[in-house]
């Protein structure tokens, strides 16, 4: 098999915890967070559960520290307010972006906001690809990640331009939400292999999408073994575009 090494994207899946550890002592450890990123070399990494300037984060702008971390270009999308800042997704590239936009998902009344970080970047082989990052509803009523399984695949599924669709979605491969995607999305594991909880996984719940089908080979997927930097562990895979 002859890659195509201009086409080639290294894409990383992390629910960070809002930058706390998962250790005995659950500290603060930006720096660990960095390193689990740096170790593996991405290209365009999806960070769920990002603080903003809040106090439980110390006010730090997380996905700003990570980027100057990893050398990486950042870029914050809300999904609501929190604790004196913002709380919501993260993408770091290393490619430029040529576009960004942030989507509210459907949520019922008094429901925790969520977001689709969609950031459109140019390959080295001059393609331009989407890149989106989520984070679904996490509660025990399915509602919420029902309907807004749906809302992604609307709000994505109108073009064909090669896209990449990542995140923490709260949903087991076999659940109606992840059903409902796979209506429009091929997924980058052949396996399920379980990312959460990090220290004993259990359930596979972070996921890497993509469609179109035919656009798309993969190369390399895998959960990388990291238990401490976070309550979830990250999701690598490599995907190749194909014409």
């Amino acid at each position: 098999m002859v890659i195509d090494s201009t086409k080639i994207v290294r894409v990383l899946s992390y629910n960070i915890y809002h930058g706390e550890t998962v250790g005995a002592d659950k500290k603060f450890d930006l720096d660990l967070l960095a390193k689990v990123i740096n170790d593996v070399q991405p290209d365009l990494v999806a960070l769920q559960e990002v603080d903003n300037k809040t106090k439980r984060a110390r006010n730090y702008d997380l996905v700003t520290e990570l980027g100057l971390r990893t050398k990486m270009a950042p870029l914050f999308g809300k999904a609501m307010d929190f604790d004196g800042g913002g709380y919501g997704e993260g993408v770091l590239s290393r490619y430029s972006f040529l576009s960004t936009q942030n989507h509210a998902l459907p949520v019922r009344e008094n429901k925790e906001p969520r977001a689709a970080l969609e950031v459109q970047v140019q390959l080295k082989s001059g393609d331009t690809i989407r890149f989106v990052g989520t984070h679904l509803d996490h509660t025990k009523d399915s509602t919420d990640r029902i309907n807004q399984a749906v809302a992604l695949n609307k709000l994505f599924s109108d073009s064909d331009m090669p896209t990449i669709l990542t995140g923490d979605l709260n949903a087991e491969p076999t659940s109606e939400a992840m059903q409902i995607l796979f209506e429009e999305w091929s997924a980058s594991h052949k396996n399920s292999e379980f990312t959460y909880p990090a220290d004993n996984p259990r359930i596979k719940i972070d996921y890497v999408l993509f469609r179109p089908a035919h656009r798309w080979r993969v190369i390399e997927s895998r959960v990388i073994d990291e238990s401490i930097a976070s309550d979830h562990r990250p999701i690598l895979t490599v995907l190749e575009l194909v014409n």
